[in-house]
């Protein structure tokens, strides 16, 4: 595994003699709903066009930042499972959902002057390159911004999964879970009940005893059994991937710890 943490170039923020990165490798979760539009389905240029610039600006503190996208915009597997197709079939072209909104994502940053690489877990090396660990680490050490896309390239298993996954190969300190309606997690839906509590930390047996939605529980085993943290929080707020790599306290962060004092929210 590489060693996390590993040194990238100076950023614009050290050159300016700002404040450091709290974290120098960062895996980023995003979902395909990130890139939808309003009503139905696929992608909006202008959703793209706001991701890709939070992309960006944390892009240019100077990380290794690497990202996992879903693919629920375009097409989600379970639903086609649901309607009596094959398990697999649904999930293989869920994975080339992801492979669509990973190049699209590649697009705009590269607009925006950000190299960017994809690296797909089913092989299409007519558009992106294959997922090999290895090269993966060293995109990363040369300043690019990786995008893994098809998933873990296996059935059964989420891009939660994948995420998890990719972040333990890579050597990532932390992953961002960025969702786009809510700022953490809270003790109930806050969308539901306004009176609902945000939680600003909880641990991984608490989402698993609680069956919190955070990550699927096979994601959140996963991170545990490393000790990977996980900050969760809200991707509509501009800025927050910055402010959650400089380690500002934003959402809630989950890892493992020590008790914590019951009832423990915003």
């Amino acid at each position: 595994m590489a060693k996390r943490g590993a040194k990238s170039k100076m950023s614009d923020a050290e050159a300016a003699g700002e404040a450091k990165p709290r974290y120098r490798r960062v895996l980023l979760k995003l979902s395909g709903e990130a890139l939808a539009p309003a009503q139905g389905h696929g992608i909006d240029l202008d959703a793209l066009g706001l991701v890709a610039q939070e992309v960006t600006d944390a892009a240019h503190l100077g990380i290794e930042l690497a990202l996992v996208i879903g693919g629920g915009n375009i097409l989600r597997g379970s639903e086609y499972e649901a309607r009596g197709m094959d398990r697999s079939t649904a999930d293989q072209m869920g994975m080339l959902a992801t492979a669509i909104n990973a190049l699209a994502l590649q697009n705009a940053l590269e607009q925006l002057g950000v190299t960017t690489r994809v690296l797909s877990a089913i092989e299409m090396q007519a558009v992106c390159e294959p997922y090999i660990r290895r090269r993966a680490v060293r995109h990363l050490e040369k300043g690019r911004v990786v995008i893994f896309a098809a998933g873990s390239g296996n059935p059964y298993f989420t891009t939660d999964t994948a995420a998890s996954l990719r972040a333990m190969e890579i050597g990532a300190e932390i992953i961002l879970k960025a969702t786009h309606q809510v700022d953490g997690v809270y003790d109930r839906d806050p969308l539901r009940f306004p009176e609902a509590r945000r939680f600003d930390r909880l641990t991984y047996i608490e989402v698993l005893q609680r069956n919190i939605k955070v990550m699927d529980s096979t994601a959140i085993s996963m991170c545990m059994d490393n000790q990977l943290p996980i900050i969760v929080f809200n991707l509509r707020k501009p800025g927050n991937i910055r402010r959650a790599v400089m380690g500002e306290p934003i959402g809630t962060r989950v890892e493992s710890g020590g008790e914590r004092i019951e009832g423990e929210a915003n």
